[in-house]
């Protein structure tokens, strides 16, 4: 059989070609290696040792239930499991409905993504950011700021309901459009309508996308590129002029300068020249207050947009009857197009003056005549009509109310935060403590790193260092000055530990400051995914399995299967196959059947 690396390749290279049609994809989900490299990709995720609706989870995968997996799809007798409903809370007191699939599917679907990502990842438009290979909610940011500079008007989109909105026969069109094989689409569909079960009892799907399945983000990618492509196609017939009309204002105190600067190259008398100079100076200052186009010039308009996931943005260069215009367009491809309809409380008209929300970010146009000399000498205005993209005391009020750090108390009219200590955490070691402080202040910084306003973090990071020494002194029962004192180490807040060497070990409190980042680094990206075209078909997984030989017991020539734990510090080490895996730092340990057995009993 081909490796799953050239199978991905070959339809990634056909997939440049827009009019090419991919026939005969469902033989490729007989190919054995495809499994193992899925295998890879999802195995280190935690959740896959929860229950799907068959009671089973990843422990004790292995080369016949690949086999069996198979076995079904040749016969098309596969069918996929219900997903287990189970309710998470969400920050605002709400509960999400979330979907356990089975292990078995989520199998099969991580083989389907990494098909349909190589058949459509190089004809998505740039203008999507959402679940993609080296895109993240900071490249649609970043995307947002370098071209919607001059923009007059947001158009905020949200797409209601979306995940649990779309069509089944519109999903199913899309994809015929460039998959000719009727078995792999009946797949697909056999997933959309798999259903739910909820309190023991069956619920079918008719529209929406598996809940938590792996396949659900690039199936909306597939099904919101139509959005896209509409934008695209609309910005044709949107945009209108080469430039702005010139400011008559402006281009008079132009002609104004370049007579002053034709004196100065002939006057050589100093003091006439000193007043030619002062002049120039004056014209360059009264022109820095004067726009150079005329802003609402009839004859120009401009219109841009990016999306993440079902939010969009768009920034428009014309009126508010433009703008309004494009919503309704907008509007009225979703719903007669793709059967989506906008929500109306989140889908707003802004003018760009005005911040708009786009995934968590206030975004809105600079006003500024500041001027800047460039590399000519000359004075320009570089600052005004930039895009600025800000956190907001809300959005930091609101983290530090979700990690329960700080209080509101109301002093002579004003709401005053008071950090607070985190009692259910006096009984973690310091270490602990202080791992999960760094790592809570990392992570909020990270996301809020790009921001241009990213300094005014340093308040979240007082409530935060306050609220870990008041956590220290609950759990020593002592004052914040005390634990200050005892943590003290000249400058730094630091936590001394011993490491399974027993060397001695500094751990530091975040110190790192809020400097803004104008790069995007996507290895710190939530979103990203792996891109599995770049994976080789010989994992190390699949040589554990295929060497035949249990890791415990040695026994040659035998089934294995892999035995799997949750987190690697659930293990005590008390057992031989704890601290096998604890030597190799895995939460995998490949065994044959008896030893496996055994495992699970306590022998």
């Amino acid at each position: 059989m081909r490796s799953p690396e050239k199978v991905l390749s070959s339809l990634a290279e056909h997939s440049k070609s827009k009019d090419y049609k991919f026939e005969r994809l469902y033989r490729i989900l007989f190919n054995e290696g495809m499994y193992y490299v899925a295998y890879q990709c999802i195995y280190a995720k935690e959740g896959n040792m929860t229950k799907g609706s068959d009671g089973q989870t990843i422990d004790g995968t292995g080369e016949s239930r690949i086999s069996e997996l198979i076995g079904m799809l040749k016969d098309e007798s596969y069918q996929p499991q219900p997903s287990r409903r189970v309710y998470i809370p969400k920050k605002n007191g709400k509960k999400r409905p979330l979907g356990v699939p089975a292990f078995r599917d989520k199998l099969l679907q991580e083989v389907l993504r990494m098909i349909l990502e190589a058949i459509y990842e190089g004809s998505f438009e740039i203008t999507s950011h959402g679940f993609r290979p080296k895109r993240s909610c900071h490249t649609a940011l970043k995307a947002i700021q370098t071209s919607f500079t001059g923009v007059k008007w947001f158009v905020e989109g949200d797409i209601k309901g979306f995940f649990d909105n779309i069509d089944h026969d519109v999903m199913t069109n899309i994809l015929k459009e460039r998959i000719v094989d009727d078995r792999f689409i009946r797949l697909i569909r056999k997933f959309l309508k798999a259903g739910y079960v909820e309190d023991w009892t069956y619920h079918d799907t008719h529209s929406g996308t598996p809940q938590g399945g792996i396949i659900s983000p690039i199936l909306a990618n597939i099904y919101l590129d139509k959005l896209d492509k509409y934008m695209s196609e609309y910005k044709k017939q949107f945009d209108k002029g080469k430039e702005r009309k010139r400011n008559p204002e402006y281009r008079k105190l132009e002609v104004q300068r370049r007579n002053v600067v034709s004196k100065l190259e002939t006057e050589k008398n100093e003091d006439k020249r000193n007043e030619l100079v002062k002049r120039l100076r004056e014209i360059e200052k009264e022109r820095n207050n004067i726009p150079y186009g005329i802003a609402q010039d009839e004859n120009y308009r401009r219109i841009v947009y990016q999306r993440y996931a079902d939010d969009f943005l768009i920034g428009v260069i014309g009126n508010n009857s433009d703008s309004q215009k494009v919503k309704e367009d907008i509007m009225q491809f979703l719903r007669d197009n793709l059967k989506l309809e906008l929500s109306e409380e989140k889908t707003l008209v802004t003018h760009a003056k005005r911040p708009a929300k786009f995934l968590g970010y206030d975004i809105y146009v600079r006003e500024s005549s500041l001027p800047k000399r460039d590399k000519a000498g000359r004075l320009v205005r570089n600052y005004g009509g930039r895009i600025v993209l800000a956190v907001t005391m809300e959005a930091i009020r609101k983290k530090l109310l979700d990690y329960n750090v700080v209080k509101m108390v109301h002093h002579n009219g004003n709401e005053v935060w008071k950090p607070k200590g985190r009692y259910y955490m006096k009984d973690n070691d310091d270490l602990e403590i202080l791992e999960q402080y760094n790592a809570e202040i990392r992570g909020f910084y990270n996301y809020y790193s790009i921001a241009n306003n990213s300094s005014l973090l340093n308040s979240f990071y007082y409530i935060m260092e306050y609220s870990m020494y008041k956590t220290y002194g609950t759990k020593y029962r002592t004052s914040v000055h005390n634990i200050i004192e005892k943590f003290r180490q000249g400058k730094e807040f630091a936590v001394k530990y011993r490491n399974k060497k027993g060397e001695e070990k500094v751990r530091l409190f975040y110190n790192e400051g809020f400097k803004r980042k104008k790069d995007v680094n996507y290895s710190s990206s939530c979103d990203l995914i792996p891109n599995t075209v770049a994976f080789r078909s010989s994992t190390s997984l699949m040589d554990r399995l295929k060497a035949n030989k249990c890791e415990l017991c040695g026994l040659d020539n035998c089934i294995l299967e892999m035995h799997h734990m949750r987190k690697l510090k659930n293990l005590k080490g008390k057992e031989y196959w704890e601290k096998l895996m604890i030597a190799r730092r895995r939460k995998t340990i490949a065994v044959c059947l008896d030893c496996h057995t055994k495992i699970h009993h306590g022998k």
